[in-house]
C-alpha cells in the first residue's frame, strides 16, 4: 500500500484540545509521534520556554505554529495591534524552532469583502520583514467558504496562490488543508500552481452529513474527501515535509486523549 512514511505525521494539537500542551507532547512521545503542531493558545498556558525545554526532553519536532493572520478589523488601530500579535507569533515560532507560521486570514468586520482581502495583504507585507528576519515562512491557509463570515475571507487555493505571488513568494506560501478545498474544481490544476511553494499539508475528512460548521472534521477515512489522492498532488507539487492530523470534533475531545492518537495513526496508514 503507497502511503507515507509514519515519521511524517504530525498532531496538529487541536486534534486533542482536551490535552494541555504538556499532555500532547507526552502523548506523542507514548505513540512514537514524531511532529507536533502547537496552538498559541496551548502555548500561552504553557510558556514558551517550558515548551521549549519538553520539545528538547521528548525530541518531537514542531511543524507548525498556529496561528497568526486575522488581519481585517474595522479600525487601523485594531489592524495595527493585530499586526503586531503576528509579530509576536513569528518571535514564538522561531523560537520554537518551527520555520512555518500558519495565517487564518480573517473575517471582514462589515460586508466589504474586497476591504477585507485588502487589509489581509496589508498585513501580511506588513509582517513579511520580521519574518524574512526570523527565517519563518508565512503559510497562508485557505479556508472553505462556508468560513468567509466568521473566519477567513481567504477561501480558495487559488485566492492564497494570488496573493502568495502578489506580496512575494519567498516568505510567503501556501497550506494544503484537505478539508478546506476537496471541493474545488481547480484543486488539481492550483495545487500545480503552488510546486514548489506549499508549506504544508493537512488532513481530516468530511463526512455526510456536517452537523457542525466548527467542529464537524470527522477522523481520516470517515468521509467523502480522496485522501490518497490529494496528498500525492502535493507531494508531485514538491512537498514531502509532516502531514498535519488537524480535526474539529467534540466526540473526539470528549474520548482520552492517548485513544485519539492511537487511532489517527491507523487511519493514517490506512487513508492517507
Amino acid at each position: 500500500m503507497n502511503h507515507p512514511a509514519v515519521n511524517r505525521l504530525s498532531l496538529n494539537q487541536i486534534t486533542t484540545e482536551q490535552w494541555k500542551l504538556q499532555e500532547a507532547l507526552e502523548g506523542c512521545a507514548k505513540r512514537e509521534v514524531e511532529w507536533i503542531s502547537i496552538w498559541r493558545h496551548k502555548l500561552h498556558e504553557y510558556g514558551v520556554s517550558e515548551t521549549k525545554k519538553h520539545l528538547q526532553e521528548t525530541g518531537i519536532r514542531v511543524s507548525s505554529l498556529c496561528r497568526g493572520g486575522m488581519f481585517p478589523a474595522a479600525t487601523k488601530q485594531e489592524r495595527k495591534r493585530r499586526i503586531d500579535d503576528n509579530l509576536r507569533a513569528i518571535d514564538e515560532a522561531a523560537k520554537l524552532g518551527t520555520n512555518v507560521l500558519v495565517l487564518v486570514c480573517g473575517p471582514s468586520s462589515d460586508d466589504n469583502l474586497p476591504e477585507a482581502r485588502r487589509h489581509v495583504q496589508e498585513g501580511i507585507e506588513a509582517i513579511i520583514p520580521y519574518a524574512k528576519e526570523c527565517n519563518i515562512k508565512l503559510g497562508i491557509e485557505p479556508l472553505h467558504p462556508m468560513y468567509a463570515a466568521d473566519r477567513s475571507v481567504i477561501n480558495t487555493l487559488g485566492q492564497a496562490n494570488r496573493l502568495a505571488e502578489t506580496v512575494g513568494k519567498e516568505q510567503v506560501g501556501v497550506v494544503v488543508d484537505a478539508f478546506h478545498v476537496w471541493w474545488d474544481p481547480e484543486l488539481d490544476s492550483e495545487i500545480e500552481r503552488a510546486k514548489g511553494n506549499i508549506l504544508g499539508f493537512h488532513v481530516s475528512d468530511w463526512k455526510v452529513p456536517i452537523t457542525d460548521m466548527f467542529k464537524g472534521r470527522s477522523m481520516m477515512g470517515d468521509g467523502v474527501i480522496e485522501l490518497r489522492k490529494v496528498r500525492k498532488q502535493v507531494e508531485a507539487a514538491g512537498y514531502q515535509g509532516p502531514i498535519e492530523v488537524e480535526i474539529m470534533n467534540q466526540a473526539l475531545w470528549d474520548r482520552p486523549g492517548d485513544d485519539v492518537i492511537r487511532e489517527m495513526i491507523e487511519r493514517y496508514k490506512s487513508h492517507v
